[in-house]
């Protein structure tokens, strides 16, 4: 039995799909509020939860030969980021769970004092690293599923909005690739106790991302390049009436102001253990918008 949490997001939602199209037994870890409907069709059994109660993370791990921790923070990072994943390795060392994969970033062993997430990241890694558990650590690059979001925006205003430096560079994952790897590291003896980078197959600059929107709509892009230092300005504006906003806005700041990107030897590393091709990002949404 998998255990997956973040079930109902962007990955979950796919490494669920994965495991019950390769007839793996899966408990998804869900809210009451969330569409888990597709998932409980699909075959995987629903655990109805909240993250930040233990009792919960304690009924949903009996039972599990495996742990995807695959959920976000949604706002507030020390307790569902940090804590909530630290509940988990403890259940799992009581419950003994045979391996434990952490969805983490890329990025979370910089040390960013700024962003509350990677933070969270980087301690639970080491936690985790610590436990005595068997464990695959990815820390993976931006989700193609969230350009797919900009890209579909494009295709009707044909307006990108870029904030920062246009030549940052990044190497963002497809989500799929990314569910396949997470579901695959329990297996293979490659990936047990290791910390992988991921991302895509190219690295990209920032400018480039719209150019490609624009080779797959055939349409010339409309670039708004806001500078760095006008979003610094909304974000003190911002913590003026609260503050608390501006600290979660830390983490944004640091992905529109740094570069997360994959080598080429890093990406040829995660290719030959995994033993498939990584999918370049006009791929992913080629598939996905059916261009």
């Amino acid at each position: 039995m998998f255990l997956v949490t973040g079930a109902t997001g962007d990955l979950g939602r796919r490494i669920v799909r994965l495991l019950c199209d390769r007839q793996k037994p899966v408990r998804s870890f869900v809210r009451l509020t969330s569409r888990y409907g597709e998932l409980e069709y699909r075959g995987s059994e629903i655990f109805i939860g909240d993250l930040q109660q233990d009792k919960d993370i304690h009924k949903a791990c009996q039972g599990v030969k495996y742990i995807i921790s695959a959920h976000g923070g949604n706002g507030n990072p020390a307790a569902v980021d940090y804590r909530s994943n630290i509940e988990l390795i403890d259940r799992a060392k009581e419950f003994g769970v045979e391996h434990f994969v952490f969805i983490s970033v890329l990025g979370a062993d910089r040390g960013y004092e700024d962003a509350p997430t990677f933070k969270a990241k980087r301690e639970v890694e080491k936690y985790l690293q610590a436990s005595g558990l068997n464990y695959t650590i990815l820390r993976p690059s931006g989700f193609a599923s969230n350009v797919l979001t900009l890209a579909e925006r494009f295709r009707e205003t044909g307006i990108y909005l870029l904030v920062g430096d246009p030549k940052n560079r990044a190497s963002i994952v497809s989500t799929d690739d990314l569910a396949r790897i997470a579901v695959e590291s329990v297996d293979l003896p490659g990936a047990k106790n290791q910390i992988f980078p991921v991302g895509g197959p190219e690295i990209l600059e920032r400018r480039e991302i719209p150019q490609i929107f624009g080779k797959i709509f055939d349409q010339e892009p409309f670039v708004v390049n806001i500078p760095l230092f006008m979003f610094d300005g909304v974000r003190s504006a911002i913590g003026l009436v609260n503050p608390f906003a501006k600290d979660s806005l830390g983490t944004l700041r640091v992905l529109l102001g740094n570069e997360f990107f994959c080598t080429s030897d890093e990406i040829a590393n995660l290719e030959s253990i995994f033993n498939f091709k990584l999918e370049t990002l006009e791929m992913f949404l080629r598939r996905y918008l059916g261009v």
